[in-house]
C-alpha cells in the first residue's frame, strides 16, 4: 500500500465517522493514528461530551470485530480474558473467550475496576497475547483499545497507575461543543439516530496493510535528536517525578510517521513532533505534589517545546 493509499483511508474513515460527529476533527485525527500505528487510546471527558458516540462510530466504520465492556468495581480479570469450563457432554475442560478476544475494545469507564481488573490490561495491550492457567493465547491481529473515563467524578473509581497510562499511545480531551456545532448536533439528531445507519468503508485488509505500510516514513538524524531532546527534557524538571520512557519515545516517533502521512508527506519534521507531543507525552508525567494535573502536564510539554531548538530545514526529508 503507497502512503497517498494510507491517507486516503484515514479520509475515507474520518467523512464516515463525520456523519455521526460533529467537529472534532483533530480528536477523529488521532484515533486515526493510533489505528493505524496499532496504538490505545484514552478519551477522557466529562460525561456526555460524545466519548463512547466517537467509538461506536469508529467500529461502525470498519469491517472489524468490535466489543464493549462496561467497566464496574465488581468486574473480574476472567470477565475480561474468558474462562475454562468443564463440559460434560466431551467430559473434557473448554475455553470460552472473553471480550479481550476481539479486533476493537471498547473500555467504558475503566477506571471504575479494581486495579487487579485494570492490571490484566496490561499484557494484551503491550504484547497482543493473553496468559490463562499458564497457556498464552495470541489475539487477533489489529486489536486496539479505546478506553474511556471520567476525570471530575472520584467516587467509586480508581486511578490509572502510570505502568496503564504508558500503554496508551493517546490521552485524548473531547470537549465541548461549539454553538455553531451544537446547533448542528441538535438538528441531526432530532428525528434519528445516525449511529444506527452507519455502514463499514475499509476493510480488515486495507487496515493491515495501512499499519505494515506507515513504518516506511522516514525521519533524518536531526530530527530523530530533537524528538529525543524533548523527551530527555521531560526526565531533568524539578516539577517533574517521573519522566517519559523509551516506550514514550517510540510512540511520539510512530505518531509523528502517521502524522506526516496524513498531511501528505513521506518524512517526518519537527512540526509533526510539535502536533503529536501533548497527546503522545503529557499523560506519561508522573508530577510532584499539587502540580499534579493532565493540564499542568500540557503546560510543561508546551514549555519544553517552546525551549527546544528546532533543527535546520536542511537535511529533514530523507530519500
Amino acid at each position: 500500500m503507497s502512503f497517498e493509499s494510507v491517507k486516503q483511508l484515514a479520509e475515507t474513515v474520518r467523512s464516515n465517522i463525520g456523519r455521526v460527529i460533529i467537529g472534532k476533527e483533530e480528536v477523529i485525527d488521532l484515533l486515526l493514528i493510533g489505528l493505524i500505528t496499532s496504538g490505545h487510546v484514552l478519551l477522557e471527558d466529562v460525561p456526555g461530551t460524545g466519548k463512547t458516540l466517537l467509538a461506536k462510530s469508529l467500529a461502525k466504520s470498519l469491517s472489524l470485530q468490535f466489543k464493549r465492556i462496561q467497566f464496574t468495581p465488581d468486574l473480574l480479570p476472567s470477565d475480561l480474558s474468558g474462562i475454562h469450563f468443564y463440559n460434560q457432554k466431551q467430559s473434557e475442560f473448554e475455553f470460552r473467550p472473553g471480550p479481550l478476544f476481539t479486533n476493537l475494545l471498547l473500555a467504558d469507564e475503566i477506571n471504575r475496576a479494581t486495579p487487579r481488573t485494570q492490571s490484566s490490561l496490561l499484557e494484551c495491550m503491550e504484547e497482543r497475547q493473553i496468559s490463562i492457567d499458564g497457556e498464552t493465547k495470541w489475539l487477533e491481529r489489529p486489536f486496539m483499545v479505546i478506553a474511556t473515563q471520567n476525570p471530575i467524578e472520584h467516587h467509586g473509581t480508581f486511578p490509572l497507575p502510570e505502568a496503564q497510562l504508558d500503554r496508551f499511545l493517546f490521552k485524548i480531551k473531547m470537549g465541548y461543543p461549539t454553538t455553531e456545532e451544537g446547533i448542528r448536533l441538535l438538528k441531526r439528531f432530532k428525528d434519528n439516530d445516525p449511529l444506527q445507519t452507519l455502514e463499514p468503508v475499509v476493510t480488515q485488509a486495507a487496515i493491515e496493510e495501512a499499519q505494515m505500510t506507515y513504518a516506511a516514513v522516514t525521519i533524518s538524524d536531526d530530527v530523530l535528536g530533537y524528538l529525543l531532546r524533548l523527551v530527555e527534557q521531560t526526565r531533568s524538571r524539578e516539577e517533574v517525578a517521573i519522566g517519559v520512557s523509551p516506550r514514550g519515545s517510540q510512540a511520539l516517533l510512530r505518531a509523528s510517521q502517521v502524522h506526516a502521512i496524513l498531511r501528505g508527506r513521506d518524512f517526518v519534521t519537527p512540526d509533526d513532533l510539535k502536533a503529536m507531543a501533548k497527546p503522545v507525552l503529557a499523560h506519561r508525567l508522573a508530577l510532584r505534589g499539587l502540580q499534579r494535573g493532565h493540564n499542568h502536564a500540557e503546560a510543561i510539554i508546551d514549555d519544553i517545546i517552546r525551549q527546544t531548538p528546532v533543527p535546520a530545514e536542511a537535511g529533514l526529508a530523507v530519500k
